[in-house]
């Protein structure tokens, strides 16, 4: 299983979760088989807010699953039209997103868990 993560910077594993998935800056992909890790730069941050292109972002990489703290409707239809699972995960980095993830203790996301918007600092806002 591949699974996709917004982070601010490459810390690998031990990167923070960034707030909202649009606005990252980048994404770790993880092969949950072999635990290896690349990063992806995000080639849609600078969208209108409500207008991101999530396979655009991830472009053609093979994903099964993204774990986010926060995600726009249009960005968690999108993944799920395309059959991609969206998690939401409060773990601090990805290395605890990921062990949340195997142990079965994510929550998927549908839209009324969907960010409505942002606050001055870039957090989400939700319905």
């Amino acid at each position: 299983m591949n699974i996709a993560i917004p982070v601010e910077e490459n810390k690998g594993l031990e990167s923070p979760v960034y707030g909202h998935f649009g606005s990252a800056p980048m994404f770790l992909l993880i092969d949950l088989e072999t635990m290896g890790v690349e990063v992806l730069n995000n080639r849609d941050e600078e969208h209108v807010h409500g207008m991101c292109n999530p396979l655009k972002t991830l472009g053609v990489r093979k994903v099964d699953a993204v774990i986010v703290s926060g995600i726009g409707t249009g960005a968690l239809l999108g993944f799920r039209g395309a059959g991609i699972r969206v998690f939401h995960s409060s773990g601090r980095t990805v290395a605890d997103a990921v062990s949340l993830l195997m142990a079965d203790q994510l929550v998927e996301l549908d839209q009324q868990a969907s960010c409505t918007g942002h606050n001055a600092a870039g957090g989400c806002h939700h319905t």
